[in-house]
């Protein structure tokens, strides 16, 4: 059997109308008819039961009908695989991702990733801050999602996913923790916190009281800040992920706003890292599932 008579004997198999069989492949109603009529003067016997009211599959049609239909989608899937492969659409991209930001990102995007590439598997891993760079040079993952810029050699920068408001976070009796919003100029009345995960400098801190408090992580940021020992420049998801009652988010109504998106090694831009970007995509999320963000 050809390809165009298997496809025109499984179409009209499942239509049981010559009409619909031949919209759903894209030829006339007398093509199907033709197909039809060789096809079963080749197997010698009919295949169809066919009146002006109804057609049926004859016990032979709907054995062959059996026997092809698993087979024919057998080989339409190992087609599809290859062709995946060949893409570079198989196997497993990993994601990784800094902050709980980034990291609502990289689900959402995993979702849809899987629905358009079932036979390419996500994995997503949160990475800190100080080892993100490192970790994508060793090839531990494919793909990070973090604040940009990401001003290092040999990084190909995707495009920006979404921005937000610059806030500091301060001890919740501090008096900045009663202002409306701050100004960039005020950060050089405090002491900020440093870590691998600071944002890039946008005002110098006060230095008058002694060494600034060092922290590995945010969670250590966060707890450093609500005992007092200094301040911390954070995104505005902040207030929806981390809630702390001894530490208050204060908007920066001056400051740049923050911005998200992938970076990946350059020279190691595969199919899937190009695809996953391309899921990423925003537009395509349920607004009540997207990170809180300025503009």
């Amino acid at each position: 059997m050809e390809r165009h008579e298997i496809e025109v004997f499984l179409a009209l198999a499942e239509e049981l109308h010559f009409g619909q069989a031949g919209r759903r492949l894209g030829v006339t109603t007398t093509r199907v008819s033709q197909v039809v009529r060789v096809l079963e003067r080749r197997v010698g016997v009919l295949l169809f039961d066919r009146t002006s009211r109804r057609v049926t599959l004859t016990p032979t049609g709907r054995q062959l009908y059996q026997d092809l239909k698993p087979a024919y989608d057998r080989v339409l899937g190992a087609v599809a695989r290859a062709v995946a492969h060949g893409r570079g659409l198989t196997g497993t991209l990993r994601a990784g991702y800094v902050g709980a930001a980034a990291g609502q990102l990289v689900m959402n995007a995993a979702i849809r990733f899987r629905r358009g590439h079932p036979d390419c598997a996500v994995e997503a891993r949160e990475v800190q801050s100080g080892g993100a760079v490192e970790r994508l040079h060793a090839d531990q993952i494919d793909v990070l999602v973090g604040c940009l810029p990401l001003d290092e050699p040999g990084l190909t920068v995707g495009p920006v996913l979404l921005t937000e408001r610059r806030m500091l976070a301060v001890p919740a009796g501090h008096p900045f923790a009663r202002a409306a919003a701050l100004s960039v100029k005020d950060l050089a009345r405090v002491r900020l916190v440093t870590a691998p995960c600071s944002l890039p400098t946008i005002a110098p801190a006060r230095s008058a009281d002694g060494d600034a408090p060092t922290a590995e992580t945010f969670q250590e940021v966060l707890t450093l800040v609500g005992a007092g020992r200094g301040a911390f420049v954070v995104g505005e998801h902040v207030t929806r992920f981390y809630a702390r009652p001894d530490v208050a988010y204060v908007p920066l109504r001056d400051a740049p706003p923050l911005c998200w998106g992938p970076v990946w090694p350059t020279g190691r831009e595969t199919a899937r890292v190009r695809a996953f970007v391309a899921a990423m995509d925003l537009r395509h999320d349920d607004p009540a599932t997207v990170l809180v963000a300025g503009s």
